[in-house]
């Protein structure tokens, strides 16, 4: 009997530690998904920061562009 107790015990034991072991493969997988997560959200920010950057600047050239054919028109009607 004390055999099969000593090998209920082993057995238990090993399964417990292969909980822990699950646990914590399963916590790294998560902070992993955490921080890539939070890399693709920076990484979107950024491009649409960015793409607000460029279309600002590319609505300022067309209405520089705008301004110059209007100062040329009218300097072509005061001659």
């Amino acid at each position: 009997m004390k055999k099969v107790a000593i090998v209920t015990v082993a057995v238990l034991a090993l399964g417990a530690a292969a909980c822990n072991k699950t646990a914590d493969t399963t916590a790294n997988e998560t902070a992993v998904e955490n921080t890539a997560s939070t890399d693709v959200n920076v990484a979107t920010n950024d491009v649409t920061a960015n793409a607000d950057v460029a279309l600002n600047a590319a609505g300022q050239a067309v209405e520089n562009a705008g301004n110059a054919v209007d100062n040329a028109a009218n300097a072509v009607e005061n001659k």
